[in-house]
Parts: structure tokens; sequence; C-alpha cells
């Protein structure tokens, strides 16, 4: 593979994109930094959460900045609470009509871990700070998914959970959907206890494989390789799944971690939506990265973040 080059633009946020998902002139995806945006020391510059301590006028800045690089309407951003669970919604025209969407989904605390739809004009997004955000599109039955995988999502498959919802829905065929697993905390920078092992050997019989041990009763957990591996197992093709293979403990200079930066840090947001209309080609992040990595390597992405430092 070659580097990818960072673009950075004046008062542009840093937002990355994966090639895997690029080549669609009717699907929009991005994750966020924390690149770009206007908010304070410990949650500069671009958080996009609210519920984190920071001023809310540069979060709506900050999410203007973001949902606006793509022409994004609050209007069009579907949210849910995420609970570390099982949960998927599926997001049909019946919840679409419902007075007061998708705000209303928020407010009457709508608990969910992925989202999936075959609306137009409609941005799934999930939020993160070291758990995975994955990406999820049918380009077969054009339909999308939009998954937050920490490790107790992980642990009850929350991957195959929104694929599975998928088939149901749209008819989707895992093999004909593509993947991409953005930044987030991985086994160089996470280390867990029993509380993890145990509930990954619980219902992931092969979890070991990604995990190397460290001090007795600890191990380094590769988090993105047992999502890829579920995800395989429900059917999607190894070579149609991209990982970013960017870490956000590693580069708490250009990604919020909760665990690299706790008690206080912001929140990064990842994006999936499907266009009406075919408009040309799917409009690139303004200051972003993009990278392959569909062949299981990390990104290239990865190489153009760690060239910036």
């Amino acid at each position: 593979m070659t580097d990818s080059p960072t673009h950075r633009f004046p008062d542009s946020p840093m937002l990355i994109q994966s090639d895997n998902l690029r080549d669609s002139n009717r699907l929009v995806h991005a994750f966020s930094t924390r690149q770009g945006g206007v908010s304070r020391a410990p949650y500069a510059t671009l958080n996009l959460g609210q519920s984190v301590g920071d001023d809310p006028e540069a979060v709506q800045e900050n999410r203007w900045r973001f949902f606006g690089s793509f022409g994004i309407q609050p209007v069009q951003v579907v949210r849910v609470k995420q609970v570390h669970g099982d949960g998927v919604l599926t997001v049909d025209e019946a919840l679409a009509s419902r007075r007061g969407f998708p705000g209303v989904l928020l407010d009457e605390g709508y608990a969910y871990d992925a989202l999936v739809t075959n609306l137009t004009d409609l941005a799934l997004v999930v939020s993160t700070a070291d758990c995975l955000p994955i990406l999820v599109h049918d380009p077969v039955h054009r339909a999308v998914a939009a998954v937050h995988a920490g490790w107790r999502s992980t642990a009850k498959r929350i991957a195959a959970r929104a694929l599975l919802a998928m088939t149901a829905a749209y008819g989707t065929d895992p093999a004909d959907c593509r993947v991409a697993i953005g930044p987030g905390i991985r086994g160089c920078c996470y280390e867990v206890g029993a509380a993890v092992t145990d509930a990954m050997a619980g219902v992931l019989p092969g979890w070991g494989a990604h995990a190397v041990a460290t001090r007795p009763g600890h191990v380094r957990l590769d988090l993105a390789g047992v999502n890829r591996a579920v995800l395989e197992g429900a059917g999607v093709r190894p070579d149609r799944i991209a990982d970013t293979g960017l870490c956000t403990a590693c580069r708490a200079d250009v990604f919020f971690s909760h665990r690299a930066e706790k008690p206080r840090t912001g929140r990064m947001m990842n994006l999936i939506l499907l266009r009406a209309e075919t408009t040309g080609k799917a409009p690139a992040a303004p200051g972003g990265m993009s990278g392959k990595g569909g062949d299981g390597a990390p990104g290239d992405q990865c190489r153009a973040a760690r060239r910036e430092g």
C-alpha cells in the first residue's frame, strides 16, 4: 500500500474515512477525531459529547463543523442512548414518521448499541472514546449500520446482531457487505482482567487468539481482532473488512481516549448515511485521511496519522 497524505484545511475538522466505503457515490461516512474544533482542555478541541462537562456552546459549534462538513442537518442525525448491550434498532418509516424524530429517541431513552436503516438522508451515529465504531454498507439492498462495540457489546456479538437485523429487515447477505472498523483502543494499550476475559470466553471460543498474556490474570486484548472474527463468523468476506488500525490511547493527540485521559475527556462521533440521489463521487472528509486496509492490515490512515506527530 502507498501512504495516504493527510490534508488540513483552516476551520475544518480532521476526519477519517475508509476507502472500503468510499467506492459508492451514494454513501457518506466519517470517523471524527479531536482536531479542528473550539473546545478547551481537557476537551480540546473537537469534542462532540454534550454530557462530559464541556461548554454546550462549544459542543454545538463542533457538531456544526463535523456534520456540516457533509451538509448534514440536526434533523438528519439519528442517535440513541448507548448502554454496552446487544440491542439493535431498526430505523424504519414508522419510527422516522414519529413526531419529534430523531430527537425523540434520546428524549425517550431509546437504549441500543447498533442502528440499521435503508432510509436515505439519515445519518446513523455512534459515539466513542475508546470503544470501536463499526460501519457497515450493504450495496446490494442499499442498507447501512452503525455499531458501538466496547468489550461488553463485543462479547454479546453486537456486530453480528446488526447483520442479522439487516438480513431480517432488508434481505442483506453479509457476504455482500463492506465494513470499516474505526479508531479505538488497541491491543497495545488495552490490558484487561478477569471480568473481560471471562465474558469473552463464555461466548466467543476463539477469543484467545486475539489476546496476549501480560501479568497474572491479565491480557492485552485486540478488540478489533475479536470483532473481525465476529464479522467473518457472521458471513462477511475477510477482504471486505477494512480496519483503520488506529489506537485512540496511543494517539491521544488525535483522538479522545477514556483510558488514557480519564477522568475527563471528550467524545468522537462516527456516521454513515445513504444519499437519496446520485450527485457524483461521494464527498471526501475535509481535513481528512483515507486508506484501504481491506486485506486485514492497518489502513493507510494509520501511517498518515503517525507521520503527523
